[in-house]
């Protein structure tokens, strides 16, 4: 009614009258693209705050607070608060660029392809990995004790003893392992395909050079003793020797 009226106004006033049909006719159209686009854009947001983003976001958000405060909390309860730096939180420019571009891609993927978020039974699987590999490394610090420190040891302490027992009698670098698997289960959680691949590759490549360097020292203090237990164990890192 109200489209009508402004027609006629326009008619009147600057129209031929051959003209209006079609004017009418294009503004129709427009207004109909218009309202479309705006249907979709509210759609999209109320998909952003809906069940399913909370979830996921608060899923995520869980896991890494979780894992960062237990690494800290139990290098104290090992080694000591006066031993014991805020690096073992883990926490360094990389990982929170990292972190920041997978929360960015959850959102930009969340707007243009909403269906994506909605394959429950990705994410849960990725939640399942992310308890898994959690789990798996700190069993690991556990069983190590202060034979296991954040940093690579270069000098032999007199409490550094070579750790084959418990979760070390399956892989010799349970923690690396564990670390990995949580790392790329928190991606698959969110449903996240460019962060997965991204993880993957940038946790295999570093713990691809970390650990030839850390059993170059291993070799030092233990001799023998470590170059049979590394023939015998694989790493507990895919294609890492």
């Amino acid at each position: 009614m109200m489209c009508s009226t402004w027609f006629q106004v326009i008619h009147r006033k600057f129209l031929h009258p051959s003209h209006l049909p079609r004017l009418q006719h294009i503004v129709e159209l427009y207004l109909y693209v218009e309202t479309r686009i705006g249907s979709l854009y509210l759609t999209n947001m109320t998909e952003i705050f809906s069940s399913t983003c909370c979830r996921q976001l608060s899923q995520m958000l869980l896991a890494v607070i979780f894992f960062n405060s237990s690494e800290y909390l139990l290098a104290v309860a090992i080694h000591g608060r006066s031993n014991v730096t805020l690096k073992s939180l883990l926490i360094s420019k990389n990982y929170l660029l990292a972190m920041a571009f997978s929360v960015l891609e959850y959102f930009v993927e969340i707007i243009l392809f909403p269906g994506w978020k909605e394959l429950w039974w990705i994410s849960n699987v990725g939640l399942a990995l992310v308890v898994i590999g959690e789990t798996i490394r700190k069993v690991a610090i556990i069983t190590a004790g202060q034979a296991f420190t954040h940093v690579i040891k270069i000098y032999h302490e007199e409490h550094h003893e070579l750790v084959t027992h418990g979760i070390y009698r399956f892989v010799r670098h349970p923690s690396y392992c564990g670390f990995f698997i949580w790392s790329v289960a928190t991606q698959i959680m969110l449903c996240n395909p460019v962060s997965t691949a991204a993880f993957a590759f940038v946790a295999w490549r570093f713990f691809a050079q970390r650990i030839p360097n850390e059993e170059y020292f291993l070799m030092q203090f233990f001799g023998s003793k470590y170059e049979a237990y590394a023939r015998q164990t694989p790493s507990g890192v895919p294609f890492v020797k």
